[in-house]
């Protein structure tokens, strides 16, 4: 029997951290914002809409008839009670985000519209680096210290995996510079990102681990100023709920043109044997 993998987050750490969060969360007011444009360009008025979301007071205003529920294991969903479900940068820190994504299939009605956005792969990648190079350095090993998240080619497959119909995946980059590398944990702190991996170290790190990751960050990604850059990343995801009115792929030989008339070109065959060389 094949065991289930171990726990990606500490959920008692999770829920403490987004208790902490206060100030600036510009990261969640970027993603609002997006996840609001994409909404203004789909033609269609919805009426029974959800938000999931670990930070309710921050997502709550994106819309004033939508119910904001926390991002649980099993989630607080009816089959088919909905046509638009919104995850709000809560999947990256999901044990099973493809059933996070299942369940909010199942949830909305056919042709209902599920968006999702969380940060991404290329997010503190600076950071990440000159922390795993600083504690190298100073114990020989490596302890997990910054959350791992998905690359927008693995996170936009799970969207198939999950049921859902005419997927979509893009991402939005966004570099800030930072005075100092506590001006950034700050920053995390503030949106309730800080480690709650379950497989963290819980002693304190020494201070001589922080200054020389510092000292790294700086010489591998400072700005013409001295300030340190750090790169964000937001996934966004989009797919429906399949329904027979949906557009279809069509059955592979039942094209009625050929593509060289719609280039204006002439066809060329392919020869019948292919010779490749070889060097010896």
């Amino acid at each position: 029997m094949t065991s289930a993998p171990p726990d990606l987050t500490d959920p008692s750490a999770l829920a403490r951290n987004r208790a902490r969060a206060t100030g600036d969360m510009f990261l969640h007011e970027i993603a609002r914002k997006e996840i609001a444009l994409r909404l203004e360009e789909v033609n269609r008025t919805f009426t029974a809409p959800i938000i999931i979301t670990g930070h309710p007071r921050r997502w709550a205003g994106l819309r004033e008839d939508a119910r904001c529920i926390a991002d649980t294991p099993v989630l607080d969903l009816q089959v088919g009670a909905h046509d638009l479900v919104i995850h709000a940068m809560a999947l990256h820190w999901a044990n099973d985000p493809v059933g996070q994504l299942v369940q909010a299939r199942r949830a909305l009605r056919p042709d209902g519209l599920f968006l999702a956005v969380m940060p991404g792969g290329r997010s503190l990648q600076e950071l990440r680096a000159a922390l795993a190079q600083a504690e190298a350095e100073l114990t020989g090993g490596l302890s997990p210290r910054v959350l791992p998240m998905a690359e927008i080619r693995d996170i936009g497959g799970l969207l198939q995996r999950a049921g859902f119909a005419l997927p979509v995946a893009d991402s939005l980059r966004q570099r800030v510079s930072y005075a100092s590398l506590r001006a950034l944990c700050h920053d995390l702190r503030a949106m309730g990102e800080g480690n709650a991996l379950a497989a963290r170290r819980r002693s304190i790190p020494p201070r001589a681990l922080f200054d020389r990751a510092e000292a790294l960050y700086r010489s591998n990604a400072a700005d013409t100023e001295g300030r340190l850059t750090a790169s964000f990343e937001l996934i966004f995801l989009a797919g429906w709920a399949p329904d027979a009115s949906q557009p279809q792929p069509l059955r592979p030989g039942s094209a009625t043109a050929r593509l060289a008339d719609a280039l204006d070109t002439t066809e060329t065959g392919l020869p019948d044997q292919v010779k490749i060389p070889r060097d010896n």
